[in-house]
């Protein structure tokens, strides 16, 4: 439900001055058959204790990114897991980041660090992705575009007024020009250029990084969708899940530089009352 920060409009929050963020020099780009340069896409899969989930998401991303034929790699980032996470990242063939920051700017950002891709992709751990998607976010940024989000639907019931909401909230996203959480593409010099994610902000990360690639460039959020869980829709009540978003939307960019009150995103776990979520 990395959706749920929309409360949080791009007129409420404030960026900070970034601090630098260096990655890995490349070397030259490949060439196909045909003489076009072949860019490699990296998948970037920040992850806390996701061994429920995990091992369907990266399922989806090797399966999505054969079916494009394009190059890619997985790059999941354990932050400090104590479950089995690891270990399913690596039985899936991904490169294994650890990290123990408990904050999912700065961890996205180690993965973008050790990633070997031209194109990043950055996919929660919870988040299904199809072929669709990814041969639309690729040829937006061959098309020029500076990065990008998709639309988003979810994994299963959900409570009504989330039915109701989230195609309002897809629209007013695409409208605006924002990426939901649980997915945001962007070039590697693009993402350099911006400084990474705002490691100010423990939330709505997503929204601040969509305004700077939108200064940068061109910023595409795709008609195709993307399936994320709504287990925390699930095993929260509307009054809570209220309470924190209203609480987020009355102190604006305050609430999200800190963990406290963000506990919808970092606090324990429930126990999700569908059985294969």
């Amino acid at each position: 439900m990395r959706a749920g920060l929309c409360c949080l409009t791009s007129r409420s929050i404030r960026t900070t001055r970034r601090r630098q963020l260096t990655l890995r020099p490349l070397g030259a780009g490949q060439l196909d058959p045909s003489g076009m340069l072949r860019q490699m896409i990296s998948f970037i899969v920040p992850a806390y204790n996701e061994e429920r989930l995990l091992g369907a998401t990266l399922d989806a991303l090797h399966a999505a990114g054969r079916a494009a034929g394009e190059p890619y790699e997985l790059v999941v980032v354990d932050d400090a897991s104590t479950d089995r996470t690891a270990l399913i990242a690596q039985g899936h063939g991904a490169l294994l980041v650890r990290v123990a920051h408990r904050q999912i700017a700065a961890t996205r950002n180690a993965g973008a660090r050790r990633a070997n891709g031209d194109l990043f992709i950055f996919v929660d751990a919870d988040t299904t992705v199809n072929e669709a998607v990814v041969r639309s976010a690729v040829e937006a940024l061959r098309g020029g575009a500076a990065g990008g989000g998709a639309a988003v639907e979810f994994d299963g019931p959900v409570p009504l007024y989330a039915r109701l909401l989230m195609p309002v909230l897809v629209r007013l996203f695409r409208a605006a020009g924002l990426a939901a959480g649980c997915f945001l593409f962007c070039t590697r010099s693009a993402f350099a250029a911006v400084g990474g994610f705002d490691e100010a902000f423990y939330g709505a990360e997503e929204l601040i990084m969509s305004q700077a690639l939108k200064r940068h460039g061109r910023f595409v959020v795709l008609r195709q969708a993307v399936t994320t869980s709504g287990r925390k829709l699930r095993t929260h009540s509307v009054r809570e899940v209220l309470m924190v978003l209203g609480r987020l939307a009355l102190r604006g960019s305050r609430a999200v530089k800190q963990r406290q009150g963000m506990e919808l995103w970092y606090a324990e776990r429930r126990e999700d009352p569908r059985r294969d979520a």
